[in-house]
């Protein structure tokens, strides 16, 4: 598309994503509590390029998709209907998904596991236990071998965590916000132009925010909260203030940190998530304050690449009897993954992520090679609740790969020896691993049981096929109660329209039917006792 029609920076408003609500809520035998959720991903269409509609894959219509919000404790059942056309109408890659929540300790069925594929036509339930400490998380496809074209057409979203302890420290409501930073390049039409460079990646010329091309946010005098995700299939940020006043990083990947880091650049590449403070407070009504991109080495950069976002701060009245408003906590939270160290590891492993043969590998392997050995193959074998190190080595000096270890939070020990920056000293699970540079991490394989995937998060390298799998607590051969694929399989939609209200409806049958049973036992038990005392 010629430059003079593209999206001008600065010209469109801020937007948050939906969010979606539980449309049934069950409390189970035990007592526990489970959300409802219902996303479709279908064909929609989007406005970016001014005189322009383009097409999209989205969750329930939107780009990005519809916000999750949960409460730790409280597991979450989410159905998932595929009403995709087979085929992608502009880019072509077939419209098979899995539905991967990045960051949770699923069991392998539901993970989304690359090869567990829903074709168009069939849904499948994924059920997420929610048990760790308050993240942000985020839900996207990944699909095997499709996953860089079908997040990049828009399947990915957010997906918030709340505990008590988090509610309590940090912002909430307005002031918490979703920034979901993306590119994207669009042919003469106005349709997504798809060109990963022969998998090398991919680089739009213009930035996206929440779906908007460089929007502005119009922001209070106070403290507020963004929960940074890149959602670029390639590019990575070097996220800077314009004003050169930090940022206040006070959660990563796996939740807060134990204390919170002022730094005045974060580095960020595809999948990983900083929580950071801004306090506009400083500022006067009027002025606006710009997100700029210093961007790193083998990113392809354009005339508008250096900008993200500007903030316009307003004389809006604030609340200053929420003790947030201009709060920067020092102390957070202290959790068991930032507690580890190198002492506690029984095993060393070590990774090598390099291009060889015109195949992007992990220790030489593809996943090509995991789906030749029936799902077989490991490139790790961990026992449950084991600690171990793993070294990630990247000696390309022409790609950065930001690798992503399924099911764990870990702690990074070092970057090239040396201490890791200031602002990933929190749990982590995504690692950016840049040119010629060596990471150490430790991690404890808890939770769950069976395979899960390793992978680089470029998603064309991951596509092609820079991706391997481990297991906790299995050996290949032996049966598997979570095989990834067979456990829990997607079915075939033919639910009714009113499906949601059936299974209501079906809800209150069954919570009727116990509390009959439940009264019917009382009475039972009232005339045994009654029975008991006439004998006496």
């Amino acid at each position: 598309m010629p430059a003079e029609l593209l999206p001008q920076p600065y010209r469109s408003a801020f937007v948050r994503p939906p969010v979606v609500k539980p449309f049934m809520s069950v409390r189970d035998r035990d007592g526990r509590w489970t959300d409802h959720f219902s996303l479709t991903e279908r064909m929609s269409r989007a406005n970016i390029v001014p005189g322009f509609s383009t097409p999209v894959y989205s969750y329930n219509g939107s780009v990005p998709g519809p916000t999750i919000k949960v409460r730790k404790g409280r597991s979450a059942r989410v159905r998932v209907r595929n009403k995709l056309p087979a085929n992608h109408p502009t880019i072509g890659q077939e419209s098979s998904s899995s539905v991967h929540l990045h960051g949770s300790a699923s069991k392998p069925q539901y993970d989304g596991y690359a090869s567990d594929v829903t074709p168009p036509g069939f849904f499948k339930d994924y059920h997420y236990p929610n048990i760790q400490p308050a993240r942000t998380l985020w839900y996207h496809d990944h699909g095997v071998h499709h996953t860089a074209e079908n997040v990049y057409s828009g399947l990915f979203a957010q997906y918030h965590m709340h505990d008590e302890v988090e509610r309590a420290l940090l912002p909430q409501g307005e002031f918490d916000v979703p920034l979901m930073v993306g590119d994207i390049m669009f042919d003469a039409d106005g349709t997504m132009r798809y060109d990963d460079s022969s998998t090398s990646g991919l680089h739009g010329d213009v930035i996206l925010v929440n779906g908007k091309a460089w929007p502005v946010m119009k922001v209070k005098r106070r403290v507020y909260r963004f929960r940074m995700l890149v959602t670029s299939i390639s590019r990575s940020f070097r996220f800077v203030l314009s004003t050169g006043d930090p940022m206040h990083v006070v959660a990563t990947d796996g939740g807060l940190v134990p204390r919170s880091r002022a730094v005045g650049a974060i580095r960020a590449g595809t999948a990983e998530r900083y929580e950071v403070l801004i306090d506009f407070s400083k500022y006067r009504p009027g002025q606006r304050v710009f997100l700029n991109n210093l961007s790193n080495p083998n990113n392809v950069d354009f005339d508008h690449t250096d900008k993200v976002m500007a903030f316009d701060v307003t004389d809006a009245p604030v609340d200053k009897s929420d003790p947030t408003w201009r709060r920067i906590p020092d102390t957070l939270v202290n959790s068991h993954v930032m507690g580890l160290t190198e002492r506690d590891a029984s095993v060393t492993r070590h990774l090598r992520v390099r291009r060889q043969n015109g195949s992007w590998t992990i220790n030489g392997k593809t996943w090509e090679d995991v789906i030749d050995s029936d799902f077989q193959l490991l490139v790790a074998n961990p026992r449950f609740n084991a600690t171990e190190i793993w070294e990630i080595t990247n000696h390309s000096g022409g790609w950065f790969h930001p690798v992503h270890i399924h099911l764990v939070d870990f702690k990074v020990l070092s970057r090239n020896g040396r201490a890791p920056f200031e602002f990933e000293r929190g749990p982590k699970d995504v690692v950016y691993t840049g040119e010629n540079e060596t990471v150490r991490l430790v991690m404890k394989f808890e939770h769950q049981r069976g395979r899960y995937m390793v992978h680089c998060h470029n998603l064309p390298h991951e596509d092609h096929d820079m991706m391997q799998q481990f297991a906790v607590g299995w050996r290949p051969g032996q049966p598997d109660p979570n095989d990834p694929i067979l456990a829990d399989p997607c079915k075939n939609d033919n639910l009714p329209a009113n499906w949601a209200q059936r299974e209501i409806a079906e809800q209150r049958r069954l919570r009727l039917q116990r509390r009959r049973a439940r009264l019917r036992r009382q009475r039972q038990r009232r005339r045994r006792l009654r029975r008991r005392r006439r004998r006496q």
